[in-house]
């Protein structure tokens, strides 16, 4: 009798082989399926540590003028605070969208007196003035990313996978924005609004994945908080 491995038995009992390649491939399609559920639930996002106002104040900024001017940061709300939008990318088409929306409130921010800013964190080629017209308030470089942190928070290629961005995509893409591929776009962005002197953060919304739009209504509502700060020559 031809003695023949457990290893090779398979040759004798096809069936074995093909109920084994069956349960290979139901275990890799239910890895896979679990993967996925996995990567839209928010388990595997990093949680987004709270900037403090003292924090937020000593950020150095640049203007964007040939001849850059450096500044504390505290100098865009300390007398009427301001609504300020950590740019992810100024060529991704969800942050133009986003800084539209936003941009949508500036006549209502206007009559309150409260400033629209913000902050990107490179200056690439015509990135930020192909980025203005999405945006109607001055725009700042954060070199240092500091209104990205203090923790900064990345999606990487998990972000493709999530049902929550492709929703955001197709949004975007309906609403007729449109944008490139150009710069750094993992690091996540997020909007603040900030109260005048040291009344505060009002609103702090940190983008969870790519396209995750502040509320527009929020921001307003906590604008309306402000409270602008009093000169010494008009309280006489």
């Amino acid at each position: 009798m031809l003695w023949m491995s457990p290893e090779m038995s398979f040759l004798q009992d096809p069936s074995s082989f093909t109920m084994g390649m069956w349960s290979i491939g139901a275990g890799a399609l239910g890895a896979a399926a679990l993967a996925l559920v996995l990567a839209n639930t928010d388990i595997f996002l990093s949680k987004p540590l709270r900037a403090t106002l003292e924090y937020l104040e000593e950020i150095d900024l640049k203007t964007l003028e040939k001849e850059p001017r450096t500044f504390k940061a505290k100098e865009l709300w300390e007398k009427n605070g301001a609504v300020i939008m950590a740019v992810r990318r100024p060529g991704c088409f969800l942050c133009r969208e986003e800084a539209a929306d936003l941009s949508s409130l500036k006549p209502k921010l206007d009559e309150l007196g409260v400033p629209l800013y913000a902050v990107v964190k490179e200056q690439i080629r015509t990135e930020v003035k192909d980025f203005q017209p999405y945006f109607k308030g001055e725009i700042f470089l954060d070199e240092k990313k500091k209104f990205y942190g203090p923790q900064r928070r990345k999606m990487m290629f998990m972000g493709f996978v999530r049902l929550g961005v492709w929703n955001n995509f197709f949004r975007a893409r309906n609403g007729g924005f449109s944008g490139n591929l150009e710069g750094e776009g993992f690091i996540l962005g997020g909007v603040f609004v900030v109260g005048s002197g040291k009344q505060g953060i009002l609103l702090e919304h940190r983008e969870k994945e790519f396209g995750d739009k502040v509320n527009p209504v929020s921001v307003l509502e906590a604008a309306r908080k402000i409270k602008p700060q009093t000169s010494a020559s008009e309280k006489k």
